[in-house]
């Protein structure tokens, strides 16, 4: 996996870009990784309603969870489905709005120095071997294309914003990333 420095896409990755987008704060260092979990309707995975929500297109009639979702504005920088697939929304240099209220540390508002990374699944299912290895590329690629990420810690939706998030909860092994790129450990926070 490779990241186009210049355009802050990834290489050869499938990409629709989201409108939920914004530029960062001028001068921001992106110097933090979150973990995310999510599944539409929730608990199930495959299709492309995960896709819809971030670029404002989900058919808030298609399913009754949906409804709480009307108006919804979210997007992350990449996806990661089951399979192992990629698919990116929000070029890396960009602010994807995925932390929500949130803090890291003493810095509020995560998504100016963040890069979000959504896995399908839940905060109980465990997730797939194949999007493990897919996360560990994408970091690594990450760390290489980028000198403020080469030390960035990766946290969990719920480190950043405990009393809101679980994910991307007890299903999700941190220690399948301890030696992600440079063998630096990724952080989990208590």
């Amino acid at each position: 996996m490779q990241v186009d420095v210049k355009s802050g896409w990834l290489v050869g990755v499938r990409q629709c870009p989201s409108p939920h987008v914004d530029d960062r704060p001028d001068g921001m260092s992106v110097d933090l990784l979150v973990v995310h979990a999510i599944s539409l309707p929730p608990g199930q995975f495959g299709g492309d309603d995960v896709l819809n929500l971030f670029m404002g297109s989900l058919d808030v009639d298609a399913h009754p969870f949906y409804a709480q979702l009307s108006g919804v504005r979210v997007s992350a920088h990449v996806f990661i489905q089951r399979d192992g697939t990629c698919v990116q929304f929000v070029p890396f240099h960009r602010r994807a709005w995925h932390a929500g209220v949130s803090r890291f540390g003493s810095r509020e508002q995560c998504n100016h120095f963040s890069i979000g990374i959504e896995l399908e699944g839940t905060e109980t299912s465990a997730f797939t071997a194949a999007q493990y290895a897919c996360l560990r590329a994408l970091i690594a690629a990450l760390r290489t294309a980028y000198e403020s990420l080469q030390r960035a810690p990766v946290v969990g939706h719920s480190d950043i914003a405990p009393l809101r998030k679980q994910d991307p909860g007890l299903g999700f092994d941190w220690s399948r990333l301890d030696d992600v790129s440079c063998g630096i450990a990724c952080v989990k926070m208590a």
